[in-house]
């Protein structure tokens, strides 16, 4: 089942039990996904790789403003960005946690054969096609950074 229709039959949950934290994730998904369809070059349908690129830039648009309102002392806006931070990520595939992720970057820093920060372009290119959707990219920078 495509992304869409989930969100949809969400949507009518979240409405009819006046979860209102919820609805607001819930339309803004929904409102990527119809700007996304209907972008140049888009035929009107998704693949699921697309889906999960929607995802997670809403999701690091949430983190990103989440980190604004924390620093302003702005507790009120940050609730909201948590919550609906959760409801996106509820959708994204499960992330890498520390450990595996580790693994994953030294099979792909032996397969470059990288050997110093300079070769840092070569790990993170491979790195980052073959991570795409399990883990943030932030994360994967700070751990080639560490292991080169």
């Amino acid at each position: 089942m495509s992304l869409e229709i989930t969100i949809n039959g969400e949507i009518k949950t979240a409405m009819l039990a006046k979860n209102e934290a919820a609805l607001r994730g819930l339309r803004a998904i929904k409102s990527a996904i119809l700007l996304a369809k209907t972008a140049d070059g888009k035929q009107g349908e998704l693949t699921e790789d697309d889906e999960i690129k929607i995802l997670q830039k809403l999701a690091k648009q949430r983190r990103d403003s989440l980190d604004v309102f924390v620093t302003q002392n702005r507790e009120d806006l940050a609730q909201k960005e948590r919550e609906e931070l959760s409801l996106i990520e509820a959708y994204l595939p499960k992330q890498m946690d520390e450990s595996e992720l580790k693994e994953a970057l030294m099979a792909i820093i032996a397969q470059v054969g990288a050997a110093s920060p300079a070769d840092m372009g070569k790990v993170m290119g491979v790195a980052s096609k073959q991570l795409a959707g399990k883990a943030d990219g932030k994360a994967i920078s700070a751990m080639v950074k560490s292991l080169l």
